[in-house]
């Protein structure tokens, strides 16, 4: 056995509300204790948006009544909430995890096609609070841009190209502001497929996600620069099965049942280091985000043990997963959350509700 602190995932889709069919705070927060993670940040393109202090309430009403693991809420930047020293808005930013830019391609209402819209949030979010960008390639290099002009940190979700990370290297060596996460499936996923495990339930409307699924050249970069990456993130984005094979399917995977033993069977291979795992899962996103310690917390796993992922194993609501069959070394035994066990042997023992908003 091995212990690891509570892990943290800063990137998650828990659907709720308006998508419970896909997952909610319950079904979500319970894949993220059988995976290792004790805390959880929820992204805000749900149904409604999470924009203003009602729709924030709608989101955090229910992890209250739901969460099993600890949770943080994030609000999205919309192009008419920028005001964020006025009013009731002006409590928001201490009652969020952090604030969502979505300036790339997303599924819902908050992208930011035009730069003029960026600039009030920037100018306006409190310094001392995240700001997380969806941005590509070249939006990538405005958001970083950005950063550098108003002088704030900026946190770049799900980097996945070569030309990201050596950009994000550069304006590191430069002293920008800048973090950044990548995923597990781009890491060990590549466009055409060529990674190793059993990919034969990947058809092609459950290989979209976003960003895409990359070249294995880009898939090399990120693994040849992982001292530039401060995270390993889910992006935890569950559909159904019906959704992702229907003519029209949605991007995303899901990813909190499996990012851990993906993770320790690469340490297993010596591609990583444990060190490195606790660095980019439990201490930079707990500075980076500005988050409480949980005490009498903790993650023991079987190091040795191999098996198969199995979806029919799993408790996200989405019933599939990328990774079906893949063989992995590595297995969550039990999960103690403050002084309390959770998670013990494949079963899920603390109650809804036990999970704590960590803005509280």
């Amino acid at each position: 056995m091995i212990k690891l602190p509570g892990l943290i995932d800063p990137h998650v889709h828990l659907r709720e509300p308006g998508a419970t069919h896909k997952e909610d705070f319950d079904s979500g927060t319970s894949a993220a204790l059988a995976g290792g993670i004790t805390l959880v940040l929820a992204m805000p393109n749900t149904k409604p948006p999470i924009f203003d202090a009602d729709t924030l309430d709608l989101a955090l009403d229910a992890a209250k009544q739901k969460a099993h693991c600890d949770y943080g809420q994030f609000v999205g930047a919309g192009p008419d909430n920028a005001d964020w020293n006025e009013g009731k808005r002006k409590a928001l930013p201490q009652r969020a995890a952090g604030l969502k830019m979505y300036l790339d391609s997303t599924f819902g209402e908050l992208r930011l096609d035009d730069m003029s819209l960026w600039m009030p949030h920037f100018e306006n979010y409190p310094k001392n609070m995240p700001i997380v960008a969806h941005s590509e390639s070249r939006t990538m290099a405005a958001a970083i841009l950005f950063a550098a002009i108003y002088d704030r940190p900026v946190h770049i979700a799900h980097i996945s190209l070569k030309e990201e990370v050596l950009l994000i290297k550069a304006a590191k060596e430069r002293g920008i502001k800048v973090t950044c996460e990548v995923c597990p499936h781009h890491l060990f996923l590549d466009k055409d497929l060529t990674g190793f495990g059993n990919l034969s339930g990947l058809t092609p409307g459950r290989m979209e996600v976003r960003p895409r699924l990359a070249t294995q050249n880009d898939v090399d970069a990120l693994w040849a620069n992982l001292d530039v990456i401060d995270c390993f993130a889910t992006d935890h984005a569950p559909h159904t099965i019906e959704e992702k094979d229907s003519d029209n399917p949605p991007p995303g995977f899901p990813g909190l049942e499996t990012i851990l033993p993906l993770l320790l069977t690469a340490v297993s291979e010596s591609r990583l280091t444990l060190p490195d795992l606790i660095q980019k899962m439990y201490t930079n996103p707990k500075k980076i985000f500005n988050l409480p310690d949980q005490p009498e917390t903790w993650v023991e796993v079987d190091e040795d043990q191999t098996y198969e992922i199995k979806a029919a194993e799993q408790f996200t609501r989405c019933n599939w997963t990328p990774f079906e069959g893949w063989k992995v070394k590595g297995k969550v035994r039990k999960v103690v959350l403050r002084g309390k066990t959770a998670f013990e042997d494949g079963k899920i023992l603390a109650p809804a509700g036990y999970g704590r908003n960590v803005r509280d």
